[in-house]
């Protein structure tokens, strides 16, 4: 079988699958393949803790399942979960789009933010800062207003929505680099980065390149 990324979309929307298969595509510019599996048993989009913590037991079992024929594998949701079971349970190197973008954003030691729609969330977004040892560079999230459900199904109100966001992190927090905090948000996420002068960091992006360098080192972690 072909070498390829695996990218788990905890959400069930096979659209929300397409677009962020799309990304990160892009985003391998043809090193690898990229293939999508999408979970069955969430909603459409995860916008609480319960659904976030919920939806990791299929994520491990999608991932379980394919992850002897792919050479890594995405975890797309911006809460990571499930991710450390997957690790310990698959040989080929799993990162998850929360924790790759944190990554990325907080390097050379740069104050970072998340700008995203899902206010429930945020508690569990602090938590991964702090689990991944970086609050003492995390400034907080800034959420956009409204249904996030209801603001996804508009790219151009999303994009605007989140606009604002970013502004707050950068303006009011101090941050020297923002997160679109969600691989919902994937689209916005390309548009937005074209937009601001402070770095503006897609997750999926930051996944992809991650994992490729650690496919590269033969890691599994």
């Amino acid at each position: 079988m072909t070498p390829h990324i695996l990218l788990i979309n905890p959400n069930s929307s096979e659209t929300t699958s397409d677009m962020m298969q799309a990304i990160a595509l892009r985003s391998s510019a043809e090193r690898l393949d990229v293939k999508a599996v999408t979970a069955s048993r969430s909603p459409a989009m995860i916008v609480t803790p319960e659904q976030l913590t919920a939806s990791a037991t299929q994520v491990v079992e999608l991932g379980t399942a394919h992850g002897r024929d792919c050479a890594g594998i995405i975890v797309s949701a911006f809460g990571d979960p499930g991710l450390a079971e997957l690790r310990r349970k698959v040989a080929v190197p799993v990162v998850g789009i929360c924790e790759a973008s944190m990554i990325e954003a907080s390097q050379g030691g740069r104050k970072f933010g998340v700008a995203t729609s899902t206010p429930d969330l945020i508690e569990a977004i602090d938590q991964r800062a702090h689990d991944l040892g970086l609050g003492h560079l995390y400034t907080g999230v800034r959420c956009t207003e409204g249904d996030p459900v209801a603001l996804a199904s508009d790219t151009g109100l999303l994009a605007e929505a989140l606009a604002g966001a970013v502004r707050a992190c950068i303006e009011l927090d101090g941050a020297e680099a923002v997160i679109i905090g969600g691989g919902p948000l994937g689209q916005a996420a390309d548009r937005l980065r074209q937009v601001f002068d402070t770095p503006v960091i897609g997750p999926i992006p930051a996944a992809v390149e991650r994992l490729i360098g650690l496919i590269g080192q033969g890691t599994s972690v």
